[in-house]
């Protein structure tokens, strides 16, 4: 059964489409703007800029000084954040009802006047900061770059997703006040945006206030986004080897999957969260605890939207434990499921799974806001919040066998090794 969340919707004549959902059980409101851009729209030599731009939006605009964004609306018991992804970067707060207003104030006064007060300074600080979160999540941890390396097996140099979200040093290098207000131009528009309002307020007070607050800021016609086609299965099985400082050896496999939410991304996800998701998965069932070759196995999807997305699966060997008898071990069990597909239990408990987690999700207001915000900016579809349990609970075994069958083959993943470093 479908669940029931009010879902209210309205497009301001500037192109910003507005999602509003009421829910009066506690004083305060979810603000949510989902912006469609991420790293998938960066040109060459911009890899890098759209998380960059995550952190120039909180350096000031033509009426809040640097950094009096959040400290504002911290000041008034709020929360703030911002993430980018491959697909969008979000901006988000969750505030007492009575700062409603405030917070969409400010929203609007960067969406409105950032671009114009963008400084060498600015770009300067911010390209630094994201440089140095580059050094300490990416460059100087165990496996940093996995992702990275996994990115580059699976996707074309030129694909929208041929890099990832932190981009390259030379490139954030690159950015100049001129380039920046170029990028905030493109992209930083209210008929490229979704903003969510979730919490205690009427749907005509959401709307009347969004209208006030953002209604006044020059938009347009929303610029049509160019289709990426779906990629071909991987072959050959490509690989990378990477002997690095890190505490186990460990192998991932990664392969192409169809776009997000779609029916076949649904069962393979499903199958995938059979082979890895949770202590009662096949490879921690297998690999960690009867064979006892892996201190820890998993598997899972990252859904795209641009055509193709990405499965993987991993595993980190205890000591005495060879890479190739990892690897070995590891396709083993993939071989199992794309043979023999699933039992009824297995996928039964990961749809269980899945519902668990959607559910909890859902249960925050802010969590609630930005699945909105995700489904209005990326399939057009905001409601489908309500529906997106009811589709994974249709899955069934049969297709769920079928996809890992097609999809999940050794033969199509690529394989990434890192190997310790011996003295």
């Amino acid at each position: 059964m479908p669940l029931q969340y009010p879902v209210h919707t309205t497009t301001l004549d500037n192109g910003l489409r507005v999602v509003v959902s009421p829910d009066p059980a506690v004083p305060i409101v979810a603000v949510n703007l989902w912006y469609d851009v991420g790293s998938r729209d960066e040109q060459p030599g911009q890899t890098g800029w759209a998380h960059l731009f995550e952190h120039l939006m909180f350096q000031g605009s033509a009426n809040v000084a640097s950094g009096e964004h959040l400290n504002t609306l911290q000041n008034v018991g709020g929360s703030v954040n911002a993430t980018t992804s491959f697909d969008r970067t979000n901006y988000f707060e969750t505030v007492p009802t009575g700062a409603l207003d405030l917070a969409l104030w400010l929203e609007a006064d960067r969406l409105a006047s950032l671009a114009d007060n963008l400084s060498q300074a600015n770009v300067d600080t911010q390209r630094e900061v994201v440089k140095e979160e580059k050094r300490q999540r990416y460059d100087n941890v165990p496996y940093g770059h996995a992702v990275r390396h996994l990115v580059e097996l699976v996707f074309p140099s030129e694909h929208p997703y041929g890099h990832v979200t932190i981009g390259r040093m030379a490139d954030l290098d690159a950015a100049t006040p001129e380039t920046a207000q170029a990028f905030f131009g493109r992209h930083y528009r209210p008929e490229n945006a979704v903003l969510s309002l979730v919490g205690d307020l009427t749907v005509r007070e959401g709307f009347r206030r969004a209208e006030k607050a953002f209604g006044w800021i020059a938009g347009g016609e929303r610029r049509p986004r160019t289709n990426t086609a779906p990629l071909p299965g991987l072959r050959g099985r490509p690989r990378q080897e990477i002997l690095a400082d890190v505490p186990a050896d460990a192998v991932y496999l990664a392969w192409r999957l169809p776009a997000r939410d779609s029916r076949r991304f649904d069962a393979t996800d499903l199958a995938l969260a059979v082979l890895g998701d949770g202590q009662s998965s096949r490879l921690q069932r297998v690999l960690v605890r009867e064979r006892e070759l892996a201190a820890s196995a998993s598997a899972g999807a990252l859904g795209l939207i641009a055509g193709t997305s990405l499965g993987l699966a991993s595993a980190r060997a205890l000591p005495g434990v060879s890479p190739d008898d990892l690897e070995g071990a590891l396709t083993l069990e993939v071989e199992r499921l794309a043979s023999a597909g699933p039992t009824p239990s297995e996928v039964a408990r990961a749809v269980v799974q899945f519902e668990r987690l959607w559910l909890s999700e859902l249960a925050q207001v802010d969590a609630r806001a930005d699945q909105f915000g995700g489904y209005a900016t990326l399939h057009g579809d905001p409601e489908r919040v309500n529906r997106r349990l009811a589709e994974v609970q249709a899955i069934s075994v049969e297709e769920v066998g079928a996809a890992a069958a097609e999809l999940l083959t050794p033969d199509r993943s690529a394989v990434l090794r890192y190997v310790k470093e011996t003295a």
